[in-house]
């Protein structure tokens, strides 16, 4: 059996523990470090416009100058949910 250090998707802290379960099933994970702004996560996202990754990646190419429809299809998620994921941003 091999153990996988889980890292929190904010911080990359390993300071990780097992938070229960989700309606659908799947386990969550809270985050330890008291410097970190986001505190439960899964470990993989059903959907991917969920990943934190994913929503970093989408400000990241909308900084570069992509537009939402090339961002959607590189991406592999629908242009309404980049549009929806900037408008987050943009409140934030």
């Amino acid at each position: 059996m091999v153990l996988v250090a889980l890292k929190c998707p904010q911080c990359d802290s390993e300071n990780v523990a097992r938070y229960g379960f989700y309606p659908n099933g799947k386990q969550r994970y809270i985050c330890k470090n008291q410097e970190c702004s986001r505190k439960i996560f899964l470990a993989s996202y059903t959907n991917k416009a969920y990943d934190p990754k994913v929503k970093r990646q989408i400000f990241e190419q909308t900084v570069n100058g992509n537009g939402t429809r090339a961002i959607a299809r590189s991406l592999g998620i629908s242009k309404d949910t980049v549009t929806a994921t900037l408008k987050k941003l943009k409140n934030s």
